[in-house]
């Protein structure tokens, strides 16, 4: 009798210990949820990033956890919101506005930030004008009521300008520049310098040269296929010995003469190519925004130099129907095509 009181008092002592460790962990965890706290209702402004490298482009979101739609006032053709310089002087630090009064792209106002929505701000279109030199800076809004209890409040947020690192100006100077270059140079010669042409183009192109290491890429897989069935047996032989194991796998390489880098290396290689390809495409569309990939007789080119029309699409605005059911047709037609060069290798 006694026996059962002592377990039934440790199995009570036992489960409220769980309860109260498990309420302060979420509690501590998760405030919001289960700490009976209600969090306050604010306007917020994040970063991207804490730091941005030169030539790309700052974006800050505006998120508004208020129940009041946020009206933003009307600023163009300066950016949507405040921006400002963190500067450092006598050992004090220093916030200086910053006021451009042009941007290299249409400027389009941001009047409106829906309760408990978010809105991203990109200010890539003043980037060469506001972010010229490597430094410190800060976004800002000027909060009135209801926003804020009584007066005026700024929300802020900070971030870095930073030179881009070596292997950044790297893949600038030999992938994205020249790729870049090369996708201006096409579109020249198109009728129109139509911007789909071009980029068909340069991507045929591509293509083509990496014809080669993808051949040898397909030659290594399929003869590590081949060996596979052989490998199975060495690894069945010396189940416990997988030094054993890696001394067989060795020979049995060095005697088919197979290189275990020829199916991943030039895939490697291809990757910065394959990227650099992609950001081309993607930036193409605004070259006042890229003039640091533009090469200097390149640089006096209008801001509508290429021809956003391709076929019936308008490449400057998403199509959410024809694009993915293309893209899924490609990909299929793509994997089909694979199949068969690796059959054929």
């Amino acid at each position: 009798m006694q026996s059962r009181k002592s377990s039934t008092i440790e199995l009570i002592l036992t489960f409220g210990v769980i309860y109260l460790l498990t309420n302060l962990a979420l509690s501590h965890f998760f405030p919001e949820t289960f700490g009976g706290k209600i969090p306050p209702k604010v306007v917020i402004l994040t970063s991207q990033s804490r730091s941005f490298r030169s030539g790309n482009d700052p974006i800050i979101t505006i998120k508004n956890e208020t129940d009041h739609d946020l009206v933003l006032p009307k600023r163009c053709p300066q950016p949507p919101i405040n921006i400002s310089r963190i500067e450092q002087r006598d050992g004090k630090e220093e916030v200086v506005d910053l006021m451009p009064n042009t941007s290299v792209l249409p400027c389009e106002e941001l009047l409106l930030v829906k309760a408990r929505t978010k809105e991203s701000v990109n200010v890539g279109s003043w980037k060469y004008s506001l972010f010229e030199h490597p430094g410190q800076y800060q976004a800002s809004l000027d909060l009135e009521p209801p926003f804020v209890g009584t007066g005026t409040t700024m929300a802020s947020v900070r971030f870095s300008v930073v030179e881009p690192g070596m292997f950044t100006k790297l893949f600038r100077t030999f992938i994205a520049r020249p790729l870049f270059n090369g996708l201006i140079f096409i579109g020249s010669l198109t009728p129109g310098h139509n911007l789909g042409v071009a980029i068909i183009i340069l991507t045929i192109i591509i293509k083509l040269i990496l014809i080669v290491p993808s051949k040898h890429a397909l030659e290594g897989q399929k003869k590590l296929q081949l060996i596979q069935p052989k490998m199975d047996e060495i690894k069945k032989k010396y189940p416990n010995d997988p030094m054993k194991v890696q001394e067989e796998t060795m020979k049995l390489w060095k005697e088919m003469k197979i290189n275990p880098l020829q199916s991943c290396l030039p895939t490697l290689l291809q990757l910065p190519i394959l990227i650099g390809l992609f950001l081309v495409i993607r930036d193409g569309i605004h070259l006042t925004t890229s003039k640091h990939l533009i090469y200097s007789f390149y640089q006096n080119l209008p801001s509508d130099f290429f021809s956003h029309t391709f076929l019936w699409f308008d490449l400057m605005k998403p199509d959410l129907y024809t694009f993915p059911i293309l893209l899924v047709l490609l990909q299929f037609i793509q994997m089909r095509m694979m199949k068969i060069g690796r059959a054929h290798v």
